[in-house]
């Protein structure tokens, strides 16, 4: 479970369509959530008499996860051999999470399944379920921005619940949560909708939660928050608490934002966001009164992106953007969290103001990129603690999975970051595992991989395609070219898995 001292911002992060696909096929098993049972247990009328016989339908599609991680605390240095060596530790965590499928797929939050200074996921993940038969998991996708997750469990004839349509949750409605808090085991609380669309000032496309006053603590993380037909209407996230513990302050991704992030992973994917190519400051009192404007409405133009959806719809540098699509913008509902709630391709007109006059502008929105993309352009070689989002494409994940590294395409602007020529050509490592044989060998962030296998890597393609060549031809090792500020580049033998 998230826990949330003081309140911050966030950059955005991004929406994508609704599509259910939870649905099981004709003729497979029965959702625990569905039919006439729900009827019996949960009368018309309202809040059952208990919620036992509830529970009992939709315990045993809950799941207890646990996971094992192994974090670098630092480096020693060995005096016999004259090199570094990292000193690691292994770390135990986890969470809870539900079946959304016979077949064993699993929805869980990403802040569960990841571990280390750097968000990478967790070495191993066990899965148990309420009978104590328990599962190895293996990691279907990841999405940082909605902390979201997919596993996946090799079993069939599982139990599992479906999703609700959290659009029509309401502030009062009864709720149930089953997950495994404080190393409990399964456990089950119930309360009422505390607020909807709730903000917690995160920023991004995800700041927004299902508030309830359901006692959710450490261990309740990616667990179901149920309506009383039984469906999953959120996925207790976070809590706000001053002692670190519940005051019934508690918060769940709503199941709608949920619904096509788990579908996009599942088709191994990476979920689309609407995206202008812009930089963006409020309206606050004293920008208002240099405007000559409103505080708290519309959002100041920074910066323009060349090439991005922004420049080609029209937007300048100083305009004030006050509607989006015929919504106001205001802290409560910024532009950043209108637009990547936005489908990509759609046109939407945006009212602005510029050199105090109203206009009208016509913008096509455009696809977010990576977030290791848009961290370019301000990539600092030195942050050991910087996060790389973990790519959906097969060619970052065969990256990750062989080499143990992180990369991004070199654009001028992380080149003069790293220091080396504007024009130079590659992949720039933005995070190599210490458990790795690249990270034991000295590569690190900021490093400039030229050529793998004397073949030049442009992009994760290249890379990836050099390592399947080496495998396919009985080799256990690639051979890279490194280049690193003041440095001639040097080739380094990488071991790979």
């Amino acid at each position: 479970m998230r826990y949330v001292y003081g309140i911050t911002s966030a950059l955005l992060a991004g929406g994508t369509a609704l599509a259910l696909v939870t649905q099981s096929p004709v003729g497979a098993q029965v959702a625990q959530n569905e039919g006439s049972e729900m009827a019996r247990v949960v009368p018309r009328s309202g809040a059952p008499e208990s919620f036992a016989d509830l529970v009992d339908q939709l315990q045993p599609a809950v799941v207890n996860i646990s996971t094992r991680q192994n974090v670098t605390l630092g480096v020693r240095l060995n005096p016999f051999a004259g090199t570094r060596e990292p000193i690691t530790q292994e770390q135990q965590g986890g969470g809870s999470g539900f079946l959304i499928s016979a077949d064993g797929y699993i929805v869980t939050n990403n802040h569960v399944v990841s571990g280390g200074p750097r968000g990478e996921a967790v070495n191993e993940v066990t899965v148990i379920l309420t009978n104590q038969r328990e599962y190895k998991a293996t990691i279907v996708g990841r999405d940082a921005a909605s902390d979201l997750a997919l596993l996946k469990i090799n079993a069939t004839g599982l139990p599992f619940v479906k999703f609700a349509d959290s659009s029509t949750a309401r502030v009062g409605d009864w709720v149930v949560a089953i997950g495994n808090p404080l190393g409990l085991g399964s456990t089950v609380t119930a309360g009422i909708i505390s607020a909807v669309q709730r903000s917690v000032n995160q920023g991004g496309a995800y700041d927004r939660y299902i508030q309830t006053d359901t006692a959710i603590n450490r261990g309740n993380s990616g667990g179901p928050l149920f309506d009383l037909k039984g469906n999953v209407v959120g996925i207790n996230n976070m809590l706000i608490s001053p002692v670190g513990a519940n005051i019934g302050v508690n918060f769940a991704i709503p199941a709608d934002a949920a619904i096509p992030v788990i579908n996009a992973l599942r088709a191994g994917e990476r979920p689309q966001r609407g995206y202008l190519g812009i930089g963006i400051a409020p309206v606050d009192a004293d920008l208002a009164a240099a405007l000559g404007l409103p505080k708290d409405r519309g959002e100041f133009v920074q910066r323009i992106e060349p090439g991005q959806a922004g420049e080609k719809g029209g937007l300048r540098r100083g305009d004030v953007v006050t509607k989006v699509n015929g919504r106001d913008v205001t802290p409560q509902q910024t532009l950043s969290y209108i637009v990547s709630n936005t489908k990509p391709g759609t046109r939407i007109p945006l009212e602005i103001i510029r050199d105090g006059k109203p206009m009208t502008l016509n913008v096509v929105v455009g696809t977010r990129p990576p977030e290791e993309q848009l961290a370019g352009t301000n990539f600092d070689p030195e942050d050991e603690q910087a996060v790389p989002e973990e790519s959906g494409g097969a060619a970052d994940k065969a990256i990750q999975e062989s080499l143990g590294l992180s990369v991004q395409v070199v654009t001028p602007d992380i080149a003069r970051a790293v220091g080396v020529d504007a024009g130079t050509r590659g992949l720039v490592i933005a995070a190599a595992s210490a458990n790795s044989d690249a990270g034991r060998k000295g590569l690190r962030r900021g490093d400039v991989i030229l050529s793998a296998n004397r073949v030049p890597v442009a992009n994760a393609d290249a890379l990836a395609k050099a390592v399947a060549d080496a495998k396919r031809a009985g080799r256990d090792a690639v051979l890279l070219e490194i280049l690193r500020r003041g440095l001639p580049s040097q080739f380094i033998a990488v071991r790979v898995k």
